[in-house]
């Protein structure tokens, strides 16, 4: 087996370990997030496709053959088999399979996969008659919920990304500005800064309490006195940082202001919470009953931190494999990483936070504040960085 780079040694033990418990011979990962993971390289399912690790021995890739070079080019993998456009992927996989000597092998899979669906579950097993198919539910999210160094230094690339455009943004905008010229001018900054992508978050004018968060995007100019609610979400290698930041277009009222020091006060508490061992209920539990004591919600039904790190070609925009909501009995563990956010009154923050033993690291570094446009001080909140 040829040598395995230092970054990826660690996560094939890892992946292997989970092999183990569960008695498997090989593992199959298929989502986009998953290959990336393992291998260095992603591409979309245009094609099923799936990289295939053996408790002993070498990976192998199995994908279209219009994606052999850019796979070889991009990854570790060094074995990597091709399949023309017209052929049955299932099937190439299950002879490999078969000529590799598992053909009554323990295969394990994650069920629950985004590529994983019934007719492929099927026509696998059809491919297989002798293999046993192994549920290790999770495990493409479970794998990856920790993160290395290496990964946590590309995810603090993208927070200085998110950075950056937050600060192109706010020093912008004025009244007349839209929420797609606040993207856009988003968008070239975060490419400047290295991300991978000109992709943003909601960027759109805030309204009501909290529901605005996940509003439709729309043209019209904002006026004095509006809120500019900003997300950034840059991937750099794949990887994502996140941060939410409101922006008023002239002076924060005097309850902007007082809402702001409240709900800042509340997250910092939470965030210096995140320590390994601590329990997810238990971190969550100080930002929700938190807002809700101080009459900053009147309900508080959606998670308040979520899984960050790596992303991929995927329908799904956020991994909730791991949240804080207060049914969560599991524990934080050293270096994960999560966007923690929170939103009252039309006043949406949110960074990217690692978990590190003296409780949570910002790696987003925006001041934590209301930001301010065309009205003095551009960053207007009552809670400086």
């Amino acid at each position: 087996m040829p040598d395995i780079p230092a970054e990826f040694a660690w996560r094939v033990a890892k992946a292997r370990a989970e092999m183990a418990r569960a008695g498997c011979d090989v593992l199959v990962l298929d989502s986009c997030e998953a290959v990336a993971w393992i291998s260095g390289y992603t591409v979309s399912e245009t094609r099923y496709r799936a990289v295939f690790l053996p408790l002993e021995g070498a990976p192998w890739w199995v994908l279209r053959d219009l994606d052999i070079a850019p796979c070889r080019e991009g990854g570790w993998i060094a074995d990597v088999v091709g399949f023309q456009d017209g052929a049955a992927p299932e099937a190439v996989m299950a002879a490999e399979l078969q000529r590799r000597g598992f053909g009554r092998a323990r295969i394990g899979a994650d069920f629950n996969s985004i590529g994983w669906n019934p007719m492929r579950a099927a026509a696998l097993a059809e491919g297989l008659p002798g293999a046993e198919w192994v549920n290790l539910p999770g495990v493409t999210e479970s794998l990856r919920w920790v993160k290395s160094s290496a990964e946590i230094a590309l995810i603090e690339r993208a927070a200085a990304a998110a950075d950056a455009a937050m600060a192109a943004v706010a020093g912008t905008a004025a009244p007349g500005i839209t929420p797609r010229e606040a993207a856009a001018l988003a968008a070239a900054t975060q490419l400047r800064h290295g991300a991978d992508s000109g992709v943003t978050g909601p960027i759109l004018r805030s309204s009501g309490a909290h529901e605005f968060l996940h509003g439709l995007f729309r043209t019209d100019a904002l006026a004095p006195g509006d809120v500019l609610h900003v997300e950034l979400v840059p991937t750099v290698a794949n990887y994502s940082a996140r941060m939410m930041r409101p922006i008023v277009l002239g002076t924060p009222s005097p309850e902007q202001r007082a809402v702001a020091t409240q709900l800042l006060a509340i997250q910092d508490a939470q965030i210096a919470a995140m320590r390994p061992g601590a329990l997810a209920r238990d971190v969550d539990r100080i930002m929700r009953q938190g807002a809700l004591e101080a009459g900053l919600r009147q309900e508080y039904t959606n998670v308040t931190a979520y899984t960050l790190g790596l992303y991929s070609r995927t329908p799904r925009a956020s991994d909730f494999s791991r949240v804080l909501l207060p049914d969560q009995d599991w524990r934080l563990e050293e270096n994960m990483v999560f966007h923690v956010y929170t939103t009252a009154e039309g006043l949406g923050f949110s960074e990217t936070v690692q978990v590190t033993p003296e409780g949570g690291r910002r790696l987003t570094r925006t001041p934590r504040a209301i930001l301010s446009a065309g009205g003095g001080s551009r960053y207007a909140g009552a809670v400086p960085d």
